[in-house]
């Protein structure tokens, strides 16, 4: 990446002295001691004087019903608080109605704030949206929970799903060639024949140092080619790693930070109870996490917020360099847009979307933005009439097979849940422009059946019930050697417009648990921030 385009990287982000700071897992606080104040009123220092009159119970305009989600593209009405009278209110729009968006809205409706949640889908969930195949829901995007995934966790438990949260075994593979080797236990690497018994060690040892670590920021600078070759060898790189982060990152493979690396192996230990040697567990929401989503939406709106599907922003208002409010496309053609007045905009939207809303943004924070690079996220999703293989999570190495990862949903979870049927997700990562971004699911079927014959050589396109192909553009950020460098800051040089997406997660990787950790964090944030600077918190 050319990195020349960030020089004000660190102009910008000196002057976010409140962003949220995520490190190794075990610390996951603001920035600094004002950060924290603002995001903890009672520690707080005395108030700044008002700048705004804070908005009251009493202020409210009349209301036209209850607010809520309604038919998508419904009109937005004013959200029925239960708070106190003299509690001051924040005024709140969040942009982006995924898990994130969910998260932040949720936060602010419980401290009894007026919360909008507005998405351009019709759907919620973003990446976790679902379907229905067989009578049974699953999403568009395979997911699953990690033991360390406890901010996602709790708050299953918070919604009353927690006896629904199921805790498995995994069945993980590795595709070498059209041979599956099991990676269950440490003893599985040791039957890793396609690498020798001294690569095997070196790539068992490295692991190990690396859920040792506990410190990321040893890394920071570093790539994780260049260290995975020192630590596990040529060999270990060239026939192990270095296919998979070829995979995820295309050309970009050789530059992909170590912190990243370290953060993928570390959390990944860490959902195996009983230690590294342990057979891991993840975690499913019975019923799939759509579930979450819905009973996400409801508390918002038990609380008096509105979830608005179906209503793509226009524009963050933006005046005397204050975020004022955001406007929303006409819910009808030829319709007028409608405004919703806003103290504070919590964009959970991908930088690009950003930019385009709010044309306002300094110079330097819009490059930012702008220097994202995403790969896309693809899924090319079969529903079979039979298994495909024994294994749920088959990891595909060979530098010429189309598909990161093979994905079996019911070598995880019963095909009673969908009918009786086999339910397999091939992944894939590609660059702008690659031709499965373009392409329908028959078409990329058409490319990866050989290699989807590599698993199983019996297999055969009668055995196919259904198919379909999703596909996210700003699936994944390419997360270079100096991505911490051009990371935007949470909060916007626009007063009251702040930004979480998944560009700001480092060094974990994308996942619903540090999506919603960080969305709920610059929720507490911005409301904080709002009442210090009304001489209300």
């Amino acid at each position: 990446m050319d990195l020349g385009r960030h020089r004000a990287v660190r102009a910008a982000r000196a002057r976010d002295d409140g962003g949220i700071r995520h490190d190794d897992g075990r610390r996951h606080g603001l920035r600094d001691r004002a950060a924290r104040a603002a995001a903890h009123p009672r520690r707080a220092a005395r108030p700044a004087p008002a700048v705004a009159p804070p908005h009251r119970r009493g202020d409210d305009p009349p209301r036209g019903g209850r607010g809520g989600r309604g038919e998508p593209g419904a009109r937005p009405r004013t959200p029925r608080r239960r708070v106190r009278e003299d509690l001051a209110v924040v005024r709140a729009v969040v942009i982006g109605a995924g898990v994130g968006g969910l998260a932040a809205a949720y936060e602010l409706a419980k401290q009894g704030h007026e919360v909008h949640l507005v998405e351009a889908s019709p759907g919620l969930g973003g990446q976790v949206r679902t379907f229905e195949v067989g009578g049974g829901r699953i999403e568009n995007f395979y997911h699953h929970l990690f033991r360390s995934d406890t901010v996602v966790a709790a708050l299953i438990e918070e919604l009353g799903l927690g006896d629904d949260l199921e805790w498995i075994e995994s069945r993980v593979g590795m595709l070498v060639g059209d041979r599956i080797f099991r990676f269950t236990g440490a003893l599985d690497l040791l039957r890793f024949t396609p690498v020798s018994l001294l690569t095997r060690l070196r790539l068992g040892l490295s692991a190990l140092w690396l859920r040792r670590v506990g410190d990321w920021e040893r890394y920071e600078g570093q790539r994780a080619a260049e260290w995975i070759t020192r630590a596990a060898g040529r060999e270990g790189y060239e026939r192990v790693w270095g296919p998979l982060l070829r995979a995820k990152f295309g050309r970009h493979a050789p530059d992909i930070a170590m912190p990243w690396f370290w953060s993928k192996i570390y959390l990944r230990f860490a959902s195996r109870e009983g230690g590294p040697l342990a057979k891991e567990q993840l975690g499913y929401l019975r019923g799939s996490f759509g579930r979450m989503v819905d009973a996400l939406a409801a508390a918002i709106e038990e609380r008096g917020g509105a979830v608005l599907p179906g209503r793509p922003v226009r524009r963050i208002v933006v005046e005397d360099g204050r975020a004022t409010g955001v406007e929303l496309e006409p819910a009808e053609p030829g319709g007028e847009p409608d405004l919703l007045p806003a103290d504070v905009v919590l964009a959970t939207v991908a930088s690009p979307v950003l930019a385009r809303l709010a044309p306002e943004l300094s110079e330097e924070y819009r490059a930012l933005l702008d220097g994202v690079d995403y790969q896309w996220a693809t899924v090319l999703m079969l529903a079979l009439d039979r298994p495909l293989s024994e294994i749920y999570w088959l990891t595909a190495t060979d530098a010429d097979c189309p598909f990161v990862v093979a994905v079996e949903q019911t070598n995880f979870r019963s095909p009673a849940e969908y009918g009786g049927r086999h339910i397999v997700y091939f992944s894939n990562y590609a660059d702008p422009g690659d031709p499965v971004t373009e392409e329908d699911a028959a078409q990329v079927l058409d490319r990866y059946e050989p290699y989807i014959r590599r698993i199983n050589p019996a297999f055969h396109r009668s055995w196919i019930g259904e198919m379909w192909m999703f596909k996210d553009r700003s699936g994944q950020p390419i997360v270079h050697h100096r991505y911490r460098e051009t990371i935007a800051p949470h909060r916007t040089p626009v007063e009251g417009l702040y930004l979480a997406n998944n560009t700001q997660l480092y060094p974990e990787d994308r996942g619903q648990n540090y999506t919603m950790r960080m969305s709920i964090e610059v929720a507490r944030m911005a409301a904080a921030e709002w009442g210090r600077r009304t001489g209300t918190a």
